[in-house]
């Protein structure tokens, strides 16, 4: 998960933002306290001032007479108890809490805020003296208001906790928005990706960037030029293929033509004729594979625009290889027959696609044992052609078939071949834009083996879009 790009940029998103939240809540905090230390202090002086304003000599006496308007501007849900004393000269209690602790003032009429304790409660308190005159002495009056802190912090509270759940909602709306965005905006790479994942192993394209951020793209170019490069090391390896082989094609042609001609010479020494016969198998297996290799380079070479260039009708096609294999199968014992529509158009090269029956029914003849049969069928719609060949043969085992279309892979040593046939189809299909489908055959016998192309006019249509 640390290597996660949107859990690493949420880090470096949530971490500063938790740090500002930490400090702009903690000067939220206390200026909130200090709104409500103003607000509760405020209240005090109001309260001792008109209690101060009531005090007054009588007979000689100072008295007091505490208006109750003074303690009612505490009301308050949070039933805060309300304290105050009116003393003289610090000696003598004119009205209110005996045990109210007093703080002596400095000058008279300043007021005197602090902070103290009464009966096991926090009381915040404030004093105010009054100087009173007669007959030319002077008294100090001191009253002293002090209220229970419950109110105040609630106060605070209420000023500080709304800041806080909207910093948080901050935070959150900040996370969402960097995950959604990072959502949409890791869309082209996850498109990337997803073309790159789905590629065939030798579509060697170039993948786009003109849809990529101008931070991605140098990564997707230097992607491309590593596919640059491969694509050059395939066609150099392509080529040196196609060259081997068809340099091979005439040496071995010709040993073959001496070999014919040695064993017609033969009759003297009968192992040199057995050894002869057999030079002139494995020669034939050699001129085969060559023939196999060069087609399977001229398919892998082609794609779509080199191999879109006639209107194909593949009935005549898949006539014809019935006609040229029809020997190989009455040597067989095989029954090979056809099921032809009347027109099967296809868009493609001609010599690719006849490649692809011939392969098809050669590879079922190959493996399907004496005495079987072999169908090859071609069927059209409106939107399709459908190449098959049926076969009873032994089949192909469950472990084996992702693997028939690797080149050189066989996936029985009984029966000769080169192991390209499928590999050469299975080429030739895709240049083609068709799609193979491989089935068991019927009553559970043999394979059904069908390649499906678009027909001609949509073919010519896919294109032009």
């Amino acid at each position: 998960m640390t290597n996660s790009l949107r859990v690493r940029l949420l880090w470096w998103l949530l971490v500063p933002l938790a740090l500002y939240v930490f400090v702009t809540g903690k000067a939220a905090y206390d200026n909130a306290r200090q709104t409500a230390d103003l607000v509760q202090d405020n209240q005090l002086i109001s309260s001792a001032r008109m209690i101060a304003g009531e005090v007054e000599w009588v007979d000689g006496f100072l008295r007091v007479d505490v208006p109750p308007a003074a303690l009612e501007i505490f009301a308050s849900p949070y039933r805060d108890q309300v304290f105050y004393s009116v003393n003289v000269d610090g000696r003598h209690l004119l009205a209110g809490t005996p045990d109210f602790p007093p703080r002596p003032t400095q000058a008279a009429d300043t007021p005197d805020h602090y902070d103290t304790t009464l009966y096991g409660q926090d009381v915040r308190a404030v004093g105010i003296v009054r100087l009173m005159y007669d007959n030319g002495a002077t008294r100090r009056v001191r009253v002293t208001v002090g209220k229970t802190v419950r109110s105040r912090d609630a106060m605070a509270e209420q000023l500080w906790q709304p800041q806080l759940v909207r910093q948080i909602e901050m935070i959150a709306l900040a996370v969402a928005l960097v995950c959604i965005g990072l959502t949409f905006e890791l869309r082209p790479l996850m498109k990337v990706k997803e073309e790159v994942a789905d590629r065939d192993p030798m579509q060697l394209e170039p993948i786009r960037v003109d849809r990529l951020h101008t931070e991605l793209r140098p990564i997707v170019e230097a992607i491309n030029q590593c596919i640059a490069r491969l694509g050059v090391q395939v066609a150099a390896q392509r080529r040196f293929i196609a060259d081997a082989a068809h340099q091979l094609r005439t040496p071995l042609t010709l040993l073959g033509t001496q070999l014919q001609f040695a064993r017609q010479q033969g009759g003297v020494n009968p192992a040199l004729d057995e050894a002869l016969a057999a030079m002139h198998r494995s020669n034939r297996s050699m001129v085969g594979l060559t023939n196999k290799l060069l087609l399977l380079a001229q398919a892998e070479a082609a794609d779509n625009s080199q191999v879109v260039v006639e209107t194909v009708d593949l009935v005549p096609l898949a006539l014809e290889v019935v006609e040229d294999l029809a020997l190989l199968a009455q040597g067989r014992e095989i029954d090979l027959g056809a099921e032809l529509c009347d027109s099967a158009p296809v868009a493609g090269h001609r010599g690719l696609l006849q490649a692809l029956i011939a392969n098809l029914v050669e590879n079922a003849i190959r493996y399907t044992g004496s005495g079987g049969h072999v169908t090859v069928s071609v069927k059209a719609d409106a939107d399709s052609v459908t190449v098959s060949v049926l076969d009873d043969g032994p089949g192909i085992p469950a472990e084996s078939r992702s693997r028939i279309f690797e080149p050189f892979f066989r996936a029985s040593t009984d029966t000769e071949g080169t192991g390209l046939g499928l590999a050469i189809v299975r080429e030739i299909a895709d240049a083609h834009a068709g799609n193979i489908t491989l089935d068991t055959g019927e009553g559970g016998k043999g394979v059904h083996m069908r390649v499906s192309f678009p027909r001609a006019a949509a073919a010519v249509h896919s294109r032009a879009a």
